[in-house]
């Protein structure tokens, strides 16, 4: 509304004016706050002063902050602790200083193994737990948004992260978060209805038989092999760059129909290049992982 009283002002402003308004507004105020600025001192000899004092004590002015920040930090974690406040403040300390974002992440690992020792392992830990891990998770805020197809996506965007890592004690988290939401998917009410259940199981016998526990992994292959309906499992397939290493052959097959995907890639137009290549079914891998 004032656009040209506004311009006025703007031409009518130089430096002369600007270092006059900055040192009013800044360096007096910084020098009230020194007490080694005496009255009388030259300005250039008041903003050495000044400059001087604060190198001297920033280090104890910050250490003071981070000893603020950490107890604020607690405090946070131990009251309210969520998978959106903890998204919000790792974003927030991100900006501010790497070195918040990791004793955040510290705090909250602790905070998290607290509560599980008190109330088990919730959706809502799951969910923090693998955003302290370095993953994005995108989760609804209300738990009846979720269906089976949304967890078993989040699930295969975190198996395909670990699929060929070597095995260590981190990954063995990873690998027992993945079960995690595997077992969270078929807990969903349309599991059955989106033919998630057989890839989730197939899915979670592989995770079984990484980590050695064969007879679990042979359980889940039995209630694959057992369900009645496998009509729709065709349109859920044993995606191969999920898996970590398993066995040659199957190995060979997935590279197989890799390489039959890429001869005929040139037939077909850039839209029906993207699509998978399925190999294995459900019913089938169950089959010969059961073998």
């Amino acid at each position: 509304m004032n656009m040209q009283m506004i311009v006025i002002k703007l031409m009518s402003t130089n430096e002369a004016r600007l270092s006059s308004w900055f040192v009013k507004n800044y360096i007096d105020k910084c020098a009230q706050r020194c007490p080694f600025v005496v009255s009388g001192m030259k300005l250039q000899n008041v903003v050495s002063t000044v400059v001087d004092w604060r190198l001297a004590s920033s280090l104890l002015n910050l250490c003071r902050s981070y000893g603020t920040a950490k107890i604020i930090i607690q405090k946070i974690v131990y009251w309210s602790l969520s998978l959106q406040s903890h998204v919000y403040l790792k974003n927030t300390f991100a900006k501010m200083d790497a070195r918040l974002t990791v004793y955040l992440t510290a705090i909250a690992f602790l905070d998290v193994a607290r509560r599980i020792s008190s109330n088990d392992f919730s959706d809502e830990l799951m969910d923090i737990l693998t955003t302290l891990l370095g993953y994005d998770v995108d989760i609804p805020r209300y738990s009846y948004q979720m269906s089976s197809v949304f967890i078993m996506n989040t699930a295969a965007k975190l198996m395909n992260s670990v699929a060929h890592k070597f095995v260590s004690t981190m990954q063995l988290l990873e690998i027992y978060l993945w079960k995690a939401y595997l077992q969270r998917a078929l807990r969903c009410k349309d599991s059955d209805t989106d033919s998630i259940y057989c890839l989730a199981n197939v899915y979670l016998a592989v995770l079984h038989y990484t980590t050695g526990q064969y007879q679990t992994a042979l359980d889940h292959c039995t209630l694959v092999m057992r369900s009645q309906d496998h009509s729709q499992c065709s349109s859920h397939v044993v995606q191969g760059e999920l898996l970590p290493k398993i066995d040659d052959n199957i190995d060979n097959a997935l590279g197989l129909a890799v390489l039959y995907q890429y001869v005929l890639s040139p037939t077909f137009d850039h839209q029906q290049q993207r699509q998978y290549c399925s190999v294995f079914t459900t019913e089938l891998f169950a089959y010969y992982m059961n073998i």
